[in-house]
């Protein structure tokens, strides 16, 4: 079921498209609604690194004046669009999320994604928060402050994609752009109720490349994403990490995917890590019981992997980015986030050689496995995240960082094994919060994921309207 929408800043990326071509909505009107929409919502949710808002006019009005002309760049040109503050666009500072680089100066040129948005048109309002290094999946930045979530200014909008998530689910634009090392864009997407897709690694040229991270669309719907992919997908020699190119619409093909005779895992347990919650785990049964009366064979997937790949996969993480942390001059050290700062030295700062080669291992371990365990399934159905949002000021749901991700369990091994994988809003839970399922294709296969996020859409229950207004936050952390 479709939620109604009436103003410009909440329509779908193809209903904007449409509008310009018939000449009933112009680029500038869109713009301008998107900006007194954050104008309206900053104050209560701290989802903007940077607003641009005489640039994002600008774009505009070159827009309007291509599509009065009849000679748009792309069925997104004119359609505005937030990038995640660690995606350089030029001109603009990338401090990733941390104090410690608040002079971090303008970057001279953008990389790959913002490149593509502005091939096509795209109006970029501005850059979106997230926290220190992104290596958290919350809200909670030494920088940017506290960024809430639109559902429950009390709860957390996960992260590290933790603005762009903010910013779709209050309808500050139809698109907007976010990255996922492991689970940055679908924890979010989920606690945030939005969809997200990681594509596969390779699929959206980034720059610089690494193991296991990706930029994809965080959206209100499957088709805004669609169209997105299509742009972002399109080459850049930068990322020597990239897969060969396809020349493909993902909108135009979304409602040709077919449920019946395909084979689905359900995977409800990760393992390790937080337990799942009744009703996470019933929203995704629902969501397979849809599948199955549509005639897909669903069968159940045991965890595969033991606590120790996990263990070693938080070495490894641990190991990187004190690689970063320790190259910074004291009085840096002291800005970062307490908590990252300690999660990333308690043991780090006395690993061996061999300690890092066998957290590198079971990084190795990781992606066998988990290749190995769904090979035999189309598509695969897990939780998103074991919990729902939890407390907006927490840095993670332990708040410990020595034992900082055991949510992030249904995520991680997808990132690792270079699947694509998307979060879809199935439901709410009794505190009002969003409940998402994670739908997982095989690797390559980005356009099967969309064909199924985008069924799941269809046959998931009535939504709730989207979060309307807000009052300022009286919390701490604010």
């Amino acid at each position: 079921m479709m939620r109604r929408v009436s103003a410009p800043n909440e329509l779908p990326a193809a209903e904007l498209a449409e509008a310009y071509a018939r000449g009933t909505l112009s680029p500038v009107e869109a713009v301008q609604a998107c900006l007194a929409r954050v104008e309206a919502c900053e104050p209560a949710l701290n989802a903007m690194y940077r607003v641009q808002a005489d640039d994002a006019l600008a774009a505009a009005r070159a827009a309007e004046a291509r599509w009065r002309t009849g000679q748009p760049l792309s069925p997104l040109d004119g359609v505005p669009v937030t990038v995640k503050e660690n995606i350089h666009t030029r001109g603009v500072p990338s401090p990733i999320g941390t104090q410690a680089n608040e002079d971090a100066p303008p970057q001279a040129e953008d990389a790959p994604p913002a490149a593509r948005l502005r091939e096509a048109g795209c109006v970029i309002l501005g850059k979106t928060t997230m926290p220190d290094y992104g290596m958290l999946s919350s809200g909670v930045s030494s920088l940017h402050g506290t960024t809430r979530n639109p559902w429950r200014l009390d709860r957390n909008p996960s992260g590290s994609s933790s603005g762009a998530a903010a910013a779709a689910a209050a309808g500050y634009a139809p698109l907007h752009l976010g990255t996922d090392i492991g689970g940055s864009i679908r924890l979010p997407a989920a606690h945030c109720g939005v969809f997200g897709l990681k594509p596969s690694l390779g699929r959206v040229p980034i720059y610089p490349p690494y193991i296991g991270r990706v930029v994809g669309p965080m959206t209100r719907d499957v088709g805004s994403a669609a169209m997105l992919l299509s742009v972002l997908a399109r080459p850049d020699a930068r990322d020597f990490m990239s897969l060969p190119y396809e020349a493909r619409d993902y909108a135009s093909e979304l409602e040709r995917f077919e449920p019946r005779g395909l084979r689905v895992g359900l995977l409800l347990e990760a393992g390790g890590g937080l337990a799942v919650r009744s009703d996470v785990r019933a929203a995704v049964q629902e969501a397979a019981r849809a599948l199955e009366q549509a005639g897909s064979v669903i069968e159940p997937v045991a965890r595969w992997l033991p606590p120790e790949v996990y263990d070693g996969m938080g070495r490894f993480f641990e190991a990187r980015l004190y690689a970063d942390f320790s190259r910074l001059p004291p009085e840096r050290q002291a800005r970062v986030l307490a908590f990252i700062a300690e999660w990333c030295t308690w043991r780090a700062s006395t690993f061996s050689g061999r300690d890092v080669m066998d957290a590198y291992h079971a990084y190795l371990a990781m992606r066998e496995g988990t290749l190995a365990a769904t090979a035999r399934f189309d598509y695969v159905l897990a939780p998103v995240s074991p919990i729902v949002a939890y407390e907006a000021e927490l840095p993670s749901p332990t708040n410990d960082p020595r034992n900082a991700f055991p949510h992030i369990l249904f995520t991680l091994p997808f990132n690792m094994s270079e699947q694509p994988a998307a979060s879809v809003n199935w439901t709410w839970s009794a505190e009002g919060l969003p409940i998402g399922v994670q739908a997982i294709g095989r690797r390559f296969d980005d356009a099967g994921v969309l064909g199924l996020a985008r069924f799941l859409e269809k046959a998931r229950p009535p939504q709730r309207p989207w979060p309307a207004s807000f009052g300022r936050p009286t919390q701490p952390g604010a």
